[in-house]
């Protein structure tokens, strides 16, 4: 059944969100703390080896060759500019203040915070745009329910150290995979085994930096480069 990957990426992350919500209290905050590096460390990892796997080549004398480098610039550069044009992470944020509101958690300091990077942990990435490219033209959802798996054990660790907020990145999740769904019809003459290779080197960048910000690092406001991307599928 097309869209049944979407549904179940959804629910995986609501189940794992709750389960995180009902053992935090019983976790000390130094638990909660080496959790939270432990998490971070696991996705900046995850974001570094689908780079290098797209990055580097190994030539015909048996050298490594970088490659890459051009759309890689274009596309971050190019990205980062449209993104802070369009301010995309401050939407996300006041998207995550509505949500804050309207589920009664406005006692919740950390609410916007778990939201925000739960949404970018299990949002950015080539497994959310290929897993839903596959199921809606390929009726093949088994990247999405690999991708299910994962997300459900990252929002259940982050609902965990940040609190509630991070079960409701199950409506970034639903709504972002939801619309390359919806569009993916349109977009499928542009998505060639090349396109499909830069969207994983950009999209494996981002989550690199996702994990940066969960160790705790200098802030990237990764949400503003989601439009490189774009660039980098349309970089041929």
């Amino acid at each position: 059944m097309p869209g049944i990957g979407i549904i179940t990426n959804v629910v995986a992350i609501l189940l794992g969100g709750l389960l995180g919500l009902g053992c935090g209290r019983f976790i000390s905050e130094r638990f909660q703390e080496t959790l939270m590096r432990a998490c971070a460390l696991a996705v900046i990892f995850l974001g570094l080896g689908g780079t290098l796997r797209e990055m580097l080549r190994i030539g015909t004398d048996g050298q490594l060759i970088f490659g890459g480098a051009h759309m890689m610039l274009a596309s971050l550069i190019g990205g980062a500019l449209i993104g802070e044009l369009i301010n995309i992470e401050d939407r996300m944020e006041a998207f995550g203040a509505w949500l804050k509101r309207v589920s009664g958690s406005s006692g919740d300091a950390r609410f916007i915070d778990g939201f925000v990077t739960a949404s970018l942990t299990v949002c950015v990435g080539a497994m959310a745009v290929i897993g839903s490219i596959n199921d809606r033209l390929l009726d093949d959802p088994s990247v999405l329910f690999a991708k299910s798996v994962l997300d459900a054990v990252v929002v259940m660790l982050l609902t965990a150290t940040l609190g509630r907020g991070c079960i409701f990145s199950a409506v970034s999740v639903g709504l972002f995979q939801g619309a390359i769904f919806l569009v993916a019809g349109a977009i499928e003459p542009i998505i060639t085994p090349a396109a499909l290779a830069n969207l994983s080197y950009i999209g494996n960048i981002l989550i690199f930096c996702v994990g940066t910000n969960l160790l705790g690092l200098p802030h990237i406001r990764v949400a503003n480069f989601f439009p490189a991307l774009v660039i980098a599928i349309l970089w041929q």
